[in-house]
């Protein structure tokens, strides 16, 4: 369902945002084109997405699908894409959503209820590249997603926002107003579902003041909504034990149990108290939700990946939706976004130079002013 939706595009407000591309624009398809490649290839565009395809068809890049003289297996691979991407994370990432039925043992197995769960979700249609509008017949408004597997992000609050931002550098800057099932719980989270998956990072305290840092930025990251593995909570309290931080929970925490996981949070909990921590976060009293609480968590974020601690792509994405996204996409973190997004594009082929390239630039970033300017 779409909550507050935009005007819908119209031919003019269409043509107006294709002369901000960098595409060859050929003539529009025609109502009985349109039709006929929804009958083709079992899908529906969006009302927006079909009325910006009226108004022009951008080509001249394989980036842009060519609804009109593409090869049809590369439009039906893009189209397979997204779903295929999720069996990918099924299959070599442990990845299984929490609204499916229990997860089989065998893999194969496992597959095959995947591959039955995902034949019921909403149709994503590529509009550029790896990015994606719901294929919602009669629907507009919706957020335009970049998709690589179960990484997901929003990259744009409709399709006018997303190529006003892909092309120009130019966006809103407001929240997206439109969910559609299954994909928004990558983007959001689902009813009953952590807004994203815990960060994956690992411990990096050599002191114990490096220690009291990493229980404070944990604390950080539950402060925005995020959620943690309770092993992360344990290693966390473990790693202060071990370096000489003394409080009285302390001890309790770093000795849990694997069946003991549930005092974890609890634990946690009482550990930052102990240690004075809750009284020294940042409150949220600005136009942006936790604004000062982001833009430290995003450095310390820059720090783990410049110190090994967080793989280069997943803090990418990390920074790109609770950072880039939530702080109403500020353009000094831009450059390290298209450096995040050049490492998830399926096509690219040398993705340990875009890891390098993201190290680069959070190098640069914390070299300068904090927060960096615009």
């Amino acid at each position: 369902m779409i909550a507050q939706s935009p005007p819908p595009l119209t031919l003019e407000a269409a043509r107006d945002l294709q002369n901000m591309l960098r595409a060859e624009i050929g003539p529009g398809l025609s109502e009985g084109e349109l039709d006929a490649v929804e009958a083709r290839f079992g899908f529906t565009f969006s009302a927006d997405h079909r009325v910006f395809l009226a108004a022009g068809l951008p080509h001249g890049s394989r980036h842009w699908p060519d609804w009109r003289n593409g090869d049809p297996e590369d439009l039906a691979e893009r189209l397979s894409q997204p779903v295929e991407g999720v069996l990918f994370d099924v299959e070599h990432n442990s990845f299984w959503h929490p609204a499916w039925s229990p997860k089989p043992a065998e893999t194969s197995d496992a597959l095959q209820v995947a591959r039955s769960e995902l034949a019921t979700v909403p149709q994503l249609v590529p509009v550029y590249s790896h990015r994606y509008l719901p294929g919602t017949a009669g629907e507009c408004g919706h957020p335009v997603l970049s998709v690589h597997q179960t990484d997901i992000i929003t990259y744009g609050n409709d399709l006018a926002d997303y190529i006003r931002n892909e092309f120009t550098g130019r966006a809103s800057g407001l929240p997206a107003h439109a969910t559609v099932g299954f994909w928004s719980y990558f983007v959001h989270g689902g009813p009953g579902t952590d807004v994203t998956v815990p960060t994956p990072h690992t411990p990096y305290a050599v002191s114990a003041q490096e220690a009291i840092e990493y229980l404070r930025m944990l604390a950080l990251e539950r402060l925005i909504g995020r959620q943690h593995y309770p092993h992360q909570l344990i290693e966390a309290g473990l790693t202060a034990l071990v370096l000489d931080v003394e409080t009285q929970s302390l001890p309790l925490l770093a000795g849990l149990s694997r069946t003991e996981h549930e005092r974890a949070d609890a634990l946690f909990d009482q550990v930052l108290a102990e240690l004075g921590l809750p009284e020294g976060l940042p409150c949220d009293d600005t136009d942006i939700p936790w604004e000062a609480a982001r833009w430290e968590l995003v450095r310390w974020w820059l720090r783990l990946i410049v110190n090994g601690s967080l793989a280069p792509g997943a803090g990418g994405d990390v920074i790109t939706y609770e950072g880039w996204g939530a702080l109403a996409r500020p353009q000094s973190l831009r450059p390290l976004v298209d450096k995040v997004d050049a490492y998830n594009d399926w096509e690219a082929t040398q993705r340990g130079t875009h890891e390098q390239a993201i190290i680069t630039e959070a190098e640069r970033l914390l070299a300068g002013p904090w927060p960096p300017l615009d």
